[in-house]
């Protein structure tokens, strides 16, 4: 394995000269026919590898000294929901996760009660498709025990995450396999760096999926789906850049 070019490696080489790309970045990359070729390719050997070779191996954790002293506030920094407007300006006093869809027990969580659950912290590195990385420390709910306490339906085989923010109008949203969703560095975080999730970084809730590149990790999240298929929604790729952009819908490293 120590003789294999990660699909990490592989991504932040060939992105580098796109290290100072902006979101419209992403745009340029999706609708490149020879990016499209590379992430697909990438998709097939981080699938295979990840699923029969690595199996549930942890992604990286560093320790506190090597946080990064910059985080970038990519993508989408405050949606223009107004329900989102409304739970910010109340501090998310108000504000609930909704977890439905094939579940036996649909979930509406406040943020204090996924305060009060047993929690995961991790620091790990975040690594984009335009050629950036960066180190942060992460705390919050981890999603498999959640999905357990809401009752997945025996037919459930995906998970979507439903986003405040949108991108000219189309909701923003993202979706995991039951493999990842169940991984113990799968969380729903609401701390970052030792204080409130900022903002611009997602709040009330971020997922962080550590096995899988940046757009994976959905900000803003309102709501968590069991679905048997992608099919119906968005454009049935399975998140919106995969949608919007092609990019593929397994993206691991």
């Amino acid at each position: 394995m120590t003789t294999l070019l990660s699909r990490r490696r592989l991504i932040t080489g060939a992105a580098l000269t796109g290290s100072a790309m902006a979101l419209s970045g992403c745009d340029a990359l999706g609708q490149s026919p020879a990016f499209r070729q590379f992430l697909s390719g990438g998709e097939w050997l981080s699938y295979r590898i990840q699923r029969f070779i690595v199996g549930d191996a942890l992604a990286r954790e560093y320790p506190p000294e090597a946080l990064s002293p910059t985080f970038r506030m990519n993508g989408n920094t405050r949606p223009e929901s107004a329900e989102w407007e409304r739970h910010a300006a109340s501090g998310f006093s108000d504000y609930r996760l909704r977890i439905d869809g094939l579940v036996a027990r649909p979930q509406s969580i406040s943020l204090t009660e996924l305060r009060a659950l047993p929690a995961r912290t991790q620091i790990t590195r975040h690594d984009c498709v335009e050629g950036w990385s960066a180190i942060g420390k992460w705390t919050g709910a981890q999603l498999g025990p959640l999905l357990e306490r809401a009752g997945l339906a025996p037919n459930a085989r995906y998970i979507v995450f439903h986003c405040a923010d949108d991108f000219r109008g189309t909701p923003y949203y993202e979706s995991i396999d039951l493999v990842e969703a169940f991984h113990p560095q799968t969380i729903l975080a609401y701390d970052m760096n030792d204080g409130d999730l900022p903002l611009g970084h997602g709040a009330p809730l971020r997922l962080r999926v550590e096995r899988q590149l940046g757009y994976k990790h959905a900000k803003f999240v309102m709501r968590i789906e069991a679905v048997e298929s992608l099919e119906r929604i968005g454009q049935g790729r399975g998140g919106y850049w995969e949608d919007a952009g092609a990019y593929e819908w397994y993206a691991g490293i």
